[in-house]
């Protein structure tokens, strides 16, 4: 037997180490209730999570402000550097903001992401000077939003129900497609022979009922749960 600090050799028998005093393990020996290895206290490296988002975020606020205020101290207007900042404030939502919150709170970031988004397109419809933010971008950008938020929200609350929410969502976004669909004739005039968007509802409805019909029959429920590690 070897001491397991100092490494020393030990003879058959003994307890403690003659050279550390370090207590010799051994399968044979009653145990005392102190430790077979030495005692000594790692101190733990703590991570400032909520002080490194901070300084993320602080960051952000440079591509966010600096190529707005400088276009505008140049040239007196927003036109370009309105795509910087609206495309690091959409980043922002996706990656950054979620991790303020321990638990995942989808019913908040998810609608700050599409307010994000609606923001950032009006901009775009402000700045090319089109008139299809109101009557296009806006009402398919916050039903698709609702229906995001609801899936993402009920997924979490509802663990056991997930499949029903998500094969229910499915058909909320092949009918979603034909809002889109009808606000193109709406707004541009768009005609055609061939609705597009009754194929995404058939195939959106079948995939989305296929999942229903999977979560209320338990065998199959049971072998995609496995098949996909699904807890």
């Amino acid at each position: 037997m070897y001491c397991i600090k100092c490494g020393i050799e030990l003879a058959d028998g003994q307890k403690v180490c003659p050279i550390c005093e370090t207590r010799v393990y051994h399968p044979d020996f009653q145990n005392s209730g102190r430790p077979s290895y030495p005692e000594k206290d790692y101190p733990s490296e703590a991570i400032n999570k909520r002080g490194i988002l901070f300084v993320i975020s602080v960051l952000c606020l440079l591509p966010l402000l600096l190529p707005m205020i400088f276009e505008i101290a140049v040239a007196n207007r927003v036109s370009w550097s309105g795509y910087v900042t609206g495309g690091t404030l959409l980043g922002y939502f996706v990656f950054i903001f979620p991790f303020w919150f321990k638990r995942s709170h989808p019913i908040i970031f998810v609608p700050c992401f599409f307010g994000a988004t609606a923001i950032f397109v009006w901009f775009v419809s402000f700045d090319t000077d089109g008139n299809w933010f109101f009557s296009f971008a806006l009402p398919i950008i916050f039903t698709l939003g609702l229906i995001v938020s609801a899936i993402t929200t009920l997924t979490v609350k509802l663990r056991r129900a997930r499949l029903y929410v998500i094969g229910g969502g499915i058909i909320a976004i092949g009918a979603w497609t034909m809002l889109i669909e009808f606000l193109l004739h709406v707004t541009f005039g768009v005609t055609h022979t061939v609705y597009w968007s009754l194929f995404s509802l058939l195939t959106a409805f079948i995939l989305g009922m296929m999942l229903i019909v999977i979560a209320i029959v338990k065998p199959w429920k049971e072998s995609l749960r496995k098949f996909f590690f699904l807890d």
